[in-house]
C-alpha cells in the first residue's frame, strides 16, 4: 500500500486519492474492498480524464495478471484484468493464437481497455471489449460476481467505466495465429476520402488515417494493415497516395524506431496490428487525447465538419486519427448498435486551450450523435448520454445492484450516470 498514487501515463492528470493499493490476488481484492468506503479500480493509467481517479482510495490491478489459460475446445483464453494486450499477444502466439484485432497501443491493459471501450481499426472489426465473453469482478459487497455471455446484464457489465466493481479476470475469444502485412500511404488527396470513404477504409483488414489538417485537402498518410491470402494484394498506390518509402511515425517527422514494421513485410499479427511496439515509449508521451464515435453513415459529414474548424484545431494538434469500428451489442459501447467511425485527436499538453476549444468541436459533431471515448479528454456537459447510450438507465439499475453504497462512484461517473 503506498500513499501516493501519482499520475496517469501522459501526466497530465494527478491522482487525488490518498491510498493505493496493489493486490496480487482476488482475496486481497475483497480484502480492500470490504474495507473501503470509497474506491476506485486504476489500469494502466493510460487514460487521460478522471475516470480512474478516486476522492479517498484506488486499486491497481497491475499485480493481477494472473495465468493466462487457453481453452483449445472454446477458443478462448482467460486473463488477469491486469495483464498488458502485448504481454497477452506473446503468450498467445506461443500458443498458436491470436486475438481478431488490438489497439494502436499494445502497453494498455485488458481490463482498462475493455472497461473503457477501447477499439482498434477494421471495417469488420469490433471494439476490444466485444471480444469478452466472460469476467468476473469483486462487487461493492466484497462478493465475487461472474457474468458470462448470454446470462442477463451481461452486455451491461462489460464496459462498465469502473462502476460496478473491480474487474480481477475476463475470459476473451481468440482464433488461430496469422500474419499481416503494413504499408503506409502518403499524401491521399481529401475529396478521394470523402467520395469514397467505405473504399479507403476497406481497403485491407485494419485501416486508419492520419492528417494534422495543416493542408486541409491532403491526409498526411493512411496505415493499411493487410492480412495476406484475405485481403486483395495492394498497389503502389492507394487512391491517389503513394506508398512510402522507407517507415514512418503518425506524427510526421518523429523517428520510426518505435513503431511496428512496415514496408509490406509480413509479420506476426501482435507485431503489425498496433502501430506501437511493446518495448518502446508508446506514442509522443507528451500530450493529449480526445476521440469521437459517429454513426458510420454521418462519417463523410462529420470530417467535413471538422475541416472546417482545421484553422482552430491546428495550433493545438499532433495529429488526428480517422479509424472504423463495427457494431456490437455491448450496452456503453461507442459502437453499440452501428458502425462506427472514430474522429482521434492527439493534442499538444496544453489543458486549458484544449479544453477551451472542446466545446466548439463537440458542437460540430453533436448534429451527428457523437460519442466521447470514456478514456479521453471530452466535456461530460456537452453531451445527452441518455440519447447516446439507449441502455444507460439499465446500466444504471445494474451498478445500484451491485454497488448499493456507491463505494465504486466518483466524479466521472456522477457526470455520466448522475448521481
Amino acid at each position: 500500500m503506498a500513499n501516493d498514487a501519482g499520475t496517469n501515463w501522459a501526466g497530465n492528470l494527478a491522482y487525488g486519492a490518498s491510498i493505493l493499493h496493489e493486490p496480487t490476488s482476488v482475496d486481497e481484492v475483497r480484502r480492500i474492498i470490504a474495507g473501503a468506503s470509497s474506491i476506485r479500480a486504476l489500469g494502466s493509467r493510460h487514460s487521460f480524464n478522471g475516470i480512474a481517479d478516486g476522492t479517498a482510495e484506488l486499486l491497481s490491478t497491475a499485480a493481477l495478471t494472473g495465468p493466462v489459460t487457453v481453452d483449445r475446445d472454446r477458443s478462448t483464453v482467460t486473463v488477469g484484468a491486469g495483464i498488458r494486450y502485448g504481454e497477452l499477444a506473446r503468450e498467445l502466439e506461443r500458443e498458436g493464437f491470436a486475438l481478431a484485432n488490438l489497439a494502436s497501443l499494445p502497453h494498455i491493459s485488458v481490463g482498462g481497455a475493455v472497461a473503457t471501450g477501447t477499439h482498434g481499426s477494421g471495417k469488420r472489426n469490433r471494439s476490444l471489449a466485444a471480444a469478452v465473453v466472460g469476467l468476473e469482478l469483486v462487487s461493492g459487497s466484497g462478493e465475487v460476481a461472474r457474468f458470462s455471455a448470454g446470462d442477463p446484464d451481461f452486455e451491461g457489465a462489460v464496459i462498465n467505466l469502473g462502476a460496478l466493481g473491480i474487474v480481477t479476470s475476463l475470459e476473451l475469444t481468440i482464433e488461430p495465429a496469422f500474419e499481416v502485412e503494413q504499408t503506409v500511404y502518403e499524401r491521399l488527396p481529401l475529396e478521394n476520402l470523402l467520395q469514397d470513404f467505405d473504399g479507403v477504409t476497406g481497403a485491407a483488414y485494419s485501416v486508419s488515417v492520419f492528417t494534422t489538417w495543416r493542408d486541409p485537402d491532403v491526409a498526411d498518410s493512411v496505415w493499411v494493415k493487410r492480412r495476406p491470402g484475405r485481403d486483395a494484394p495492394l498497389e503502389e498506390t492507394l487512391f491517389g497516395a503513394a506508398a512510402a518509402d522507407d517507415e514512418r511515425h503518425p506524427l510526421p517527422g518523429l523517428p520510426a524506431i518505435g513503431c511496428t514494421p512496415q514496408l509490406g513485410v509480413a509479420g506476426p499479427w501482435y507485431n503489425r496490428l498496433p502501430h506501437f511496439k511493446l518495448d518502446f515509449t508508446p506514442s509522443n508521451g507528451v500530450e493529449l487525447q480526445s476521440e469521437y464515435l459517429v454513426p458510420r453513415e454521418h462519417a463523410v459529414d462529420a470530417i467535413r465538419a471538422v475541416r472546417e474548424l482545421s484553422a482552430e484545431i491546428v495550433p493545438l494538434l499532433q495529429v488526428n486519427e480517422i479509424r472504423t469500428v463495427a457494431a456490437d451489442d455491448l450496452w456503453l459501447s461507442s459502437s453499440y448498435g452501428t458502425d462506427a467511425v472514430g474522429l482521434h485527436f492527439t493534442w499538444v499538453q496544453d489543458q486549458p486551450a484544449v479544453e477551451a476549444l472542446l466545446p466548439t468541436l463537440e458542437a460540430a459533431l453533436e448534429p451527428f450523435s457523437a460519442r466521447p471515448h470514456w478514456g479521453k479528454v471530452f466535456t461530460a456537459e456537452a453531451h445527452d448520454f441518455d440519447r447516446l447510450y439507449p441502455r444507460l438507465e439499465d446500466f444504471r439499475i445494474l451498478a445500484k445492484r451491485l454497488d448499493p453504497e456507491g463505494i465504486f462512484a466518483n466524479p466521472f461517473t456522477a457526470s455520466v450516470m448522475g448521481r
